[in-house]
């Protein structure tokens, strides 16, 4: 065989393998979708995740099985993830997990490389709360608590790295304040502490404080996001407090892995908002303190928002860092 038959058989093959991986690629998907959630049923991740799966299922023409993988942070799900083939088949309910993890635990994967397709909700912000019955009714009071009796306050925390930890440790940093934070094995063992009086506040989801406010049980001193939530209108934000900066508000997306074909990503980005944007899903998602994305919800958008959050939570986890020295 010559060199010139050769590179027409060479040639060749490539045309069927370009031509096969386009047809594969409009005819996506032929099959189920599975959709990761790094943590357990039930959780901030995984209820919005199942809500998108229920629904964007019939827009996509093809199930799509939500499949958790819980374990070490978020991390064992993120692996799994991203050792997936880049096919569309093999989704991640991507969240804050993605952005706080490398900056505590030695993470296999790089969120800032996975083909990300747009958000799925934004929020529920922390917020701060405390028992009903404690005389502390201002962020203002519990701060010169605080000072005059420094290491004595504690608040809990949903565990080490978290949102609400990150928090404290920015609260003791802007307020100049010596908060003990105390790990539990989640939110709602955290928003517990604070009703049996183990800790004099905490920082948790608004979805965890919302039904121990509306049994007043806990009061909520004030919110860690940018506006004042429209479920409590009459809360201040940290920022009014005099905290700038004070912002801790939780988002889901929707991510594939890296590498994964443009045609496939706009599809799903398609999909997506034609399921995020309807009457029905933002009054499912309101209940938990959460908001569809504002268009155009882009995956350059979410890719963008990803690597900005990272940075940002860089800085946090520096301030985590020195305060634990």
């Amino acid at each position: 065989m010559n060199a010139r038959t050769l590179k027409a058989i060479g040639a060749a093959l490539l045309l069927t393998s370009i031509s096969s991986g386009a047809i594969a690629q409009s005819d996506y998907p032929n099959r189920a979708i599975t959709l990761i959630v790094s943590f357990a049923p039930g959780g901030l991740s995984d209820v919005p995740a199942r809500l998108l799966a229920a629904e964007m299922q019939g827009k996509i023409g093809q199930n799509i099985i939500v499949e958790n993988k819980p374990g070490a942070s978020g991390t064992i799900g993120g692996a799994f993830f991203a050792r997936s083939a880049p096919d569309g088949y093999t989704l991640l309910a991507s969240a804050t997990a993605e952005t706080q993890n490398l900056h505590y635990l030695s993470v296999p994967y790089k969120a800032t490389e996975f083909s990300h397709i747009g958000k799925i909700a934004n929020g529920p912000s922390l917020v701060l709360i405390t028992n009903a019955s404690s005389p502390h009714k201002t962020v203002k009071d519990l701060i010169s608590y605080a000072k005059a009796n420094p290491g004595k306050v504690s608040f809990s925390t949903s565990g080490p790295a978290t949102s609400p930890a990150i928090a404290v440790a920015q609260l003791n940093k802007l307020a100049d304040t010596d908060i003990v934070s105390v790990a539990y094995r989640g939110t709602g063992p955290a928003a517990t502490a604070v009703l049996t009086g183990e800790v004099q506040a905490a920082w948790v989801f608004y979805t965890s404080a919302k039904p121990l406010v509306d049994d007043g049980k806990a009061r909520v001193l004030a919110v860690a996001s940018a506006k004042r939530l429209p479920e409590l209108p009459d809360t201040p934000t940290m920022d009014e407090v005099g905290y700038p900066g004070f912002d801790h508000t939780a988002f889901i997306g929707l991510s594939a892995p890296a590498n994964t074909p443009p045609a496939i990503i706009e599809k799903l980005n398609r999909a997506l908002n034609e399921t995020v944007n309807t009457p029905e899903f933002r009054k499912k998602l309101e209940p938990l303190g959460m908001r569809p994305p504002p268009a155009p919800n882009s995956p350059q958008e979410y890719t963008e928002f990803m690597s900005a959050e990272i940075a940002r939570q860089g800085e946090l986890a520096a301030i985590v860092k020195a305060s634990a020295r």
